[in-house]
């Protein structure tokens, strides 16, 4: 199994990555991987929505997770997005298909808009919800944007590092 994944990892650094960057010039780079050896590239974010759905036209049809950085004050663009997908298994079990992985992350400023993936996997819908009640980031086209965490008159996004420690107003009355 190791050496399937290997080899699926290897793929995916060697032919997906290069002709995603030969699709999207200039708006693609190849970055290297974290500890966990995930193939990753940094993607332009007006173009992650297509980079998506040429993924998905590739194989990657299983969206994982999605997650959301803010590194505030250190970094502008300050906030990322974070896309981790999986190839699906084809007929073919003894090969390295279903196994390939690939981290896509986008930069993105405070107000610059994202487009939702939620219309190519349907698991982007909650997940994005999440990041847009926890991190405030503007996810257009999102079929419907509403708090998932938070009460909903919550004030804020409490996940953003400029956020008030203590937040914005007590939640109950202790006396």
């Amino acid at each position: 199994m190791h050496e399937r994944v290997a080899a699926a990892r290897e793929r995916v650094n060697h032919e997906v990555i290069p002709a995603l960057i030969e699709a999207f010039p200039g708006k693609v780079e190849q970055i290297p991987p974290t500890n966990d050896l995930i193939p990753q590239v940094y993607v332009a974010s007006d173009v992650h929505e297509p980079v998506a759905r040429w993924l998905k036209e590739r194989g990657f049809h299983m969206l994982v997770d999605i997650t959301a950085a803010d590194y505030w004050p250190k970094r502008e663009p300050r906030f990322e997005l974070v896309y981790h997908l999986r190839e699906m298994p084809e007929k073919d079990p003894k090969g390295d298909k279903g196994l390939g992985m690939i981290r896509v992350r986008v930069k993105l400023t405070e107000k610059e808009p994202v487009q939702s993936l939620s219309h190519i996997w349907e698991m982007a819908n909650p997940a994005e919800r999440e990041i847009w009640d926890q991190f405030g980031l503007n996810i257009v086209g999102h079929p419907n944007l509403t708090r998932i965490l938070n009460p909903d008159d919550w004030e804020g996004h409490p996940l953003r590092r400029d956020y008030p420690l203590r937040g914005p107003r007590a939640l109950i009355n202790l006396e």
